[in-house]
């Protein structure tokens, strides 16, 4: 797993340098370099041994490509960058339902959640135009992905399950404020770093769940 996170992390910070001081094209390029690592990382781990693995291995392919259509300013490939995203929600929470959830808490875990993804939604409404119904889709299924999250966890399931999870959550604020809402550089700042830890984090679960 070493070499998938030291791959991840000169790519982040090739990232973050370039969109500093080069251009939009460099740090596309390093964002690749680091969405690789993960996947690289996940096949560390173990992804081909475990159903858990596989599953988790095939969000994170749906991440990379999501990564990919992101790094475009076209309106229709950054709507095939939210559909790759929703696939990789929909194979994590298929993850977390492979390891066991509990039932109970996945309930109160989706109720909580709904508060935050109800302002959410209040938040971003006046700016999407086109883009509300997918937004819609994307918050819903990232909210019953995290209440899997939190069913596994009472289950027993690695601590990096819920860290991931709850990274991803908080970094997908800051890519809806960036691309909606208001674009500055603290965005991808805070942002890519929060998104990365997030999928080494899941990565890395795999490990723990053989």
């Amino acid at each position: 797993m070493l070499a998938g996170l030291i791959i991840t992390l000169v790519g982040l910070v090739g990232t973050l340098v370039s969109l500093s001081f080069t251009s939009r094209q460099f740090a596309g390029l390093f964002k690749m370099v680091a969405s690789t690592g993960f996947i690289g990382a996940a096949i560390d781990a173990g992804a081909f041994h475990s159903v858990y693995g596989g599953l988790i291995l095939a969000g994170l392919f749906f991440s990379w490509w999501g990564d990919l259509f992101l790094v475009s300013n076209n309106e229709r490939i950054f709507l095939m960058g939210v559909g790759a995203f929703f696939l990789a929600h929909v194979t994590y929470g298929a993850a977390f339902i492979a390891i066991g959830v509990d039932p109970l808490w996945t309930v109160i875990a989706a109720a909580v959640l709904a508060v935050p993804a109800v302002v959410m939604l209040r938040w971003l409404h006046p700016h999407l135009g086109d883009m509300r119904i997918p937004v819609y889709a994307y918050i819903a299924v990232i909210s019953v992905m995290a209440a899997l999250a939190a069913g596994a966890t009472v289950k027993g399931t690695s601590w990096l399950v819920p860290v991931g999870v709850v990274l991803f959550y908080v970094s997908d604020i800051f890519v809806a404020r960036d691309r909606f809402v208001k674009r500055t550089p603290m965005n991808e700042r805070i942002g890519l770093p929060l998104y990365y830890a997030a999928q080494i984090a899941l990565a890395c679960s795999i490990s723990f769940l053989l």
